[in-house]
C-alpha cells in the first residue's frame, strides 16, 4: 500500500507534483477563450473556479517532499506522473511507457518528447533519474526511500558508500533503463515515477530542498496548470499552462482555497466554492442545496486507532519496540471489542463507513473474507473477560481497573479537531473504554489541530499512547511503506519476524502467481486480526460536492481532482 494519511498522504501513483509562478495567457489566447454560448452543452473556455480545503496547506508542493493530501491537491492541478493508475486501479503508461526483461528486473522506459516544464524546458529522464537519486540521497529527509530501494545500487548510494546508481542508465534524452536487485511483483506500482526538473534545482543541496524557493516558492511542473501566487496556508492560485503536452485546459485557471469546515455548506450555496471534499457533517445540509451535486464514491481509505509500541530510530533507521505498555495482546482486544463502531458511525458519521477488521481495501482482489477472521463486534462482555484474564482488575473499587500489578492505569488518547461531531464522538469512543472499567483520557485535556496532531504522533511524543488517524492507500495491497520495521511511516512502531516474512514473499518472485500473491496476504491479514496493532475502525467514503455550473469533474476510489484540464463552466439559468 502506497499510503497516505488524510491530512498527512502518501501520494497514490496518479497525484501530481509541482508548480510554477508564470505569466498569464499567451498572446492569441482571447480567441481560445472566446464564449460560443452561455448555455451550451459543448465545452467552452474562459472562467476560474476554486476548489475549497479544509485544513491549511504546508507548501511543500514537491512530490518527493510532499506529506498531506492538503498540498497534494494542489499537486494534481499542476503535474503528471511517468504512470497512471486507471480506474480499476491498474497501472498503464502516461508519459512513459515500458518494456520489460523476461527476468523482470531490467526495465527499460521511454518518455514522450516535447512535455515541458512551466519554466519551457524539455522534460527528459535525466529530470526523472535525479528525482530518484534525491530520493536516494543519504541526505533526503522524505519518507519515500521505499519507493527507489529496488533499484541495483540504490543502498550504497543511500549510505553513502557510492557516488552514483549503478541501476540508472540514461540511454538518451528519451529513454532511460533501470536495473532492479531482483524481481518484484508489483514494481511498476511502487517505482517513483515522479521527475524533477534538474536545471532547475541546480545548486541546492539535497538536505536544503524542503526549504528550497523551488520547493517552496516558485514550484514548477508538468501539468494543465501553474501556480502564480502562493498565500502561505491560505491560497494558492493557478493559471492555465498553454503548453501543456495534452493540449491547453478549458478553464484560466484554479484557486485553492482554505476554509473553515463549518463554512462550507454555506460557501458552497453562495458560489464561493465551486468543488471541494465535503466534512461527513455537512454531507445532509449540502444535499439539500438546488445548486450544488454530491458524488460519494468508496474510499481506498481508513480510519484507525492506533497504539504507540515504541519509537523510530533515526541512526538505525527502524522501529524500536520499547513501550511495554500495550504488550499484552488481551488488552489490545478488550479495547476493540468495547468499541460500538458501527453505532459511532451512524451517530457521529452519518453512516457514511463501513467496518473492516484489516488495511487491506474491500475492493481489493487481496482482501480476506471476513468469515476468516475475527470481526470484532461489540462485545462488551468479552472485553470485561479479557481484561479479568489480562490481571487488568478494579482493586480499589472505584469502577476503572488498575494494571496487573496493582498500579493506577491511565491511557492518553489523542484525535483531531476539525469537524461538528469530533468532541461529541471522541467522548463516546471515550465512554466505551469506560464502560468496561478503562480510564481512558484525552491527552492534554482537547482535541489537537491536524498538523499539530500529526508533528506529536510522527516525532513519537511520549505523551501519545493512542490516537485515532486515517489512513489512504494507493492500489497495491503491498504493505510495503507503512507496515515494516524501516518504514518511519510506521507510526504505531509495531513489527514482527513473520509479517516482515510475509511483506517480502508478497512481492518475491513466486508473488508473480497472483493466486500465491493473495494467500500470502490472506495470512498476513490473519496475522494482523490476531495481532492487533491497531483498531481498525471503518473504511471511509469519499464524498465530492460540486457546484452544478462545473462540468467535466469525475471521482473514483482515489481522487476528485482528475483530468482537470478537461473541467469547464456552464452557466446555469
Amino acid at each position: 500500500m502506497s499510503k497516505n494519511i488524510i491530512g498527512r498522504l502518501m501520494l497514490p501513483l496518479m497525484l501530481a507534483v509541482a508548480l510554477s509562478a508564470c505569466s498569464g495567457p499567451s498572446p492569441g489566447a482571447e480567441s481560445y477563450m472566446t464564449r460560443l454560448s452561455k448555455t451550451a452543452d459543448e465545452p467552452i473556455a474562459g472562467e476560474t473556479v476554486t476548489y475549497g480545503y479544509s485544513s491549511a496547506f504546508q507548501g511543500n508542493f514537491e512530490p518527493a517532499f510532499i506529506e498531506g493530501e492538503d498540498d497534494a491537491n494542489v499537486l494534481e492541478f499542476t503535474t503528471e506522473a511517468m504512470f497512471k493508475v486507471n480506474d480499476d486501479l491498474s497501472t498503464a503508461p502516461n508519459i512513459a511507457t515500458w518494456q520489460e526483461s523476461e527476468d523482470h528486473t531490467v526495465f527499460t522506459f521511454t518518455i514522450k518528447p516535447g512535455v515541458r516544464w512551466h519554466n519551457g524546458d524539455e522534460l527528459t529522464v535525466e529530470d526523472w533519474k535525479f528525482a530518484l537519486e534525491t530520493i536516494a540521497s543519504p541526505d533526503y529527509p522524505g519518507s519515500r526511500y521505499y519507493s527507489v530501494e529496488m533499484i541495483k545500487g540504490a543502498e550504497a548510494y543511500h549510505l553513502g558508500e557510492a557516488k552514483e546508481i549503478t541501476g540508472l542508465k540514461v540511454m538518451d534524452p528519451y529513454t532511460l533503463r533501470i536495473t532492479m536487485n531482483s524481481a518484484r511483483a508489483n514494481m511498476i506500482d511502487n517505482l517513483w515515477a515522479y521527475p524533477m526538473n534538474k536545471r532547475y534545482f541546480e545548486g541546492v543541496a539535497v538536505k536544503d530542498m524542503l526549504d528550497s524557493d523551488q520547493v517552496r516558492k516558485q514550484p514548477i511542473g508538468t501539468g494543465p496548470f501553474m501556480i502564480k501566487a502562493i498565500v502561505p496556508g491560505e491560497s494558492v492560485e493557478m493559471i492555465r499552462f498553454d503548453d501543456y503536452y495534452k493540449g491547453e485546459a478549458l478553464l484560466d485557471g484554479v484557486t485553492y482555497k482554505v476554509i473553515d469546515s463549518k463554512d462550507m455548506t454555506a460557501l458552497l450555496e453562495a458560489g464561493s466554492i465551486d468543488i471541494g471534499t465535503l466534512p461527513r457533517d455537512a454531507y445532509q445540509a449540502a444535499g439539500q442545496l438546488n445548486n450544488v451535486e454530491i458524488k460519494v464514491t468508496p474510499g481506498l481509505s481508513y480510519e484507525y486507532i492506533g497504539f504507540k509500541f515504541g519509537h523510530w530510530d533515526d541512526e538505525s533507521g527502524q522501529v524500536v519496540m520499547d513501550n511495554p505498555k500495550f504488550q499484552d495482546k488481551r488488552l489490545r482486544k478488550a479495547m476493540y471489542y468495547a468499541l460500538d463502531r458501527q453505532g459511532i458511525i451512524d451517530k457521529y458519521s452519518y453512516g457514511l463507513g463501513t467496518l473492516i477488521e484489516t488495511p487491506i481495501p474491500s475492493s481489493s482482489w487481496a482482501k480476506i473474507d471476513d468469515q476468516e477472521i475475527d470481526t470484532y463486534a461489540y462485545l462488551p462482555e468479552k472485553a470485561e473477560t479479557l481484561l479479568d484474564e489480562a490481571g487488568y482488575l478494579d482493586t480499589d473499587g472505584d469502577g476503572l481497573r488498575e494494571d496487573p500489578s496493582g498500579k493506577k492505569f491511565t491511557i492518553h488518547y489523542d484525535a483531531m479537531s476539525g469537524s461538528k461531531t469530533a468532541e461529541a464522538r471522541t467522548a463516546a469512543i471515550l465512554q466505551n473504554w469506560h464502560d468496561v472499567g478503562l480510564n481512558v483520557q484525552l491527552n492534554g485535556g482537547s482535541l489537537k489541530e491536524l498538523n499539530s496532531f500529526y508533528e506529536a504522533v510522527e516525532s513519537d511524543d511520549p505523551s501519545v499512547e493512542l490516537f485515532n488517524g486515517v489512513w489512504g492507500l494507493a492500489s497495491d495491497p503491498d504493505p510495503s511503506g507503512l507496515w515494516r520495521a524501516t518504514d518511519s511511516w510506521n507510526y504505531p512502531r509495531w513489527t514482527s519476524k513473520r509479517s516482515e516474512e510475509l511483506i517480502r514473499d508478497g512481492v518475491s518472485l513466486k508473488a508473480y502467481d497472483q493466486d500465491f500473491r493473495k494467500e500470502v496476504y490472506y495470512e498476513w491479514q490473519k496475522l494482523i486480526n490476531d495481532e492487533v496493532p491497531m483498531i481498525f475502525f471503518s473504511e471511509r467514503s469519499n464524498i465530492t460536492a460540486v457546484n452544478k455550473r462545473l462540468q467535466g469533474v469525475s471521482t473514483n476510489a482515489l481522487s476528485n481532482i482528475r483530468d482537470p484540464q478537461n473541467w469547464w463552466i456552464k452557466e446555469i439559468d
